[in-house]
């Protein structure tokens, strides 16, 4: 049974920290491209970082400079630190796992919400 499941998030303040985790399990965590995507309210989820299993890693421009993604492969757990909050970064973060070879074996997390306070 695959399981992703986010933990770290939380209330802020602007210009406040958090780091989300993602721990994965049922997985060859190793061969999967893992995301954050960020999900609001009358808003569609989008993709806010996003690290292959190569380690490249691509950021959303409302965000680089501020967030890193990482992984670590002998845990199956993926990171997103997150600095300098802004309220805009408000939302419910997503982890999301795909299988280099094949795309369609796709698994999702359920969230886990962060709020920024102006």
């Amino acid at each position: 049974q695959v399981q992703l499941v986010e933990s770290g998030g939380g209330s802020v303040q602007s210009g406040g920290s958090l780091r989300l985790s993602c721990v994965t399990s049922g997985i060859n965590f190793s061969i999967y491209h893992i995301s954050w995507y960020r999900q609001t309210p009358g808003k569609q989820r989008e993709l806010v970082a996003r690290i292959r299993s190569g380690r490249l890693v691509s950021y959303d421009d409302s965000v680089k400079g501020r967030f890193n993604i990482s992984r670590d492969n002998a845990k199956n757990t993926a990171y997103l630190q997150m600095n300098n909050l802004k309220p805009e970064d408000t939302g419910i973060y997503s982890c999301n796992a795909e299988n280099q070879n094949r795309p369609s074996y796709t698994y999702w997390g359920h969230g886990t919400q962060v709020t920024v306070s102006s």
